[in-house]
């Protein structure tokens, strides 16, 4: 009998990061712009935070759990369904659902969603301290958004936390339009053409 012949496939996909961190700079710099005051409503906004905000940052976490990154993969998954319950928030609250689901709505009850993303945060942040550092940047800012954001919607010092999130939210999407462009830059030409910052080394070597 003859020996069966046997071959193995080795399939290899792009690192998603570049792809997941554009959808999130989009999707930041509208929302963004609502929170400044340059621009106002919420319509032009939602079709951005569904389809770069959550579309884009859920390919991103199919793609990342691919290559076994389970850090990328949560991230990314986390924040593209944060970005599609935030788009339903809002479609709620301008009505497409009905005068009974708008008259029912209870902003503390974001609040308290944004206090469960923010512990997500805080411990990913953790986590993003040993893959560099503009990764970690992104997380710090984050965390600070989702301080804003929880405070204001709970009603404390609204103005301050409101701009609080606001400016946060700026700069998050600045920040990860840099990450994007280095996720893409660098493996493309070879070398460090952006750099990120190594990791900060204290959890592990």
């Amino acid at each position: 009998m003859d020996k069966q012949n046997t071959h193995q496939v080795k399939i290899t996909t792009a690192d998603p990061s570049a792809i997941g961190l554009f959808g999130l700079a989009m999707v930041t710099l509208v929302a963004s712009s609502q929170k400044l005051g340059l621009t106002e409503g919420l319509s032009f906004i939602i079709p951005w935070a569904i389809f770069l905000g959550g579309l884009a940052q859920i390919f991103a976490s199919i793609q990342d759990a691919k290559h076994n990154n389970t850090f990328g993969s949560t991230a990314f998954g986390a924040f593209g369904l944060f970005w599609f319950g935030v788009a339903v928030s809002w479609l709620m609250q301008l009505g497409v659902f009905g005068e009974a689901v708008s008259a029912d709505i209870d902003s503390r009850q974001l609040g308290f969603a944004f206090t469960g993303y923010l512990i997500f945060s805080l411990f990913m942040t953790i986590g993003a301290m040993e893959t560099h550092k503009v990764l970690f940047t992104i997380f710090v800012l984050i965390d600070f958004l989702f301080i804003g954001l929880a405070l204001s919607s709970f009603g404390i010092a609204h103005e301050q936390t409101h701009m609080l999130a606001a400016v946060s939210e700026m700069l998050i999407a600045l920040v990860s339009f840099y990450g994007s462009a280095a996720a893409v830059l660098n493996p493309h030409f070879g070398r460090e053409f952006l750099p990120v910052g190594k990791p900060f080394g204290i959890f592990k070597k």
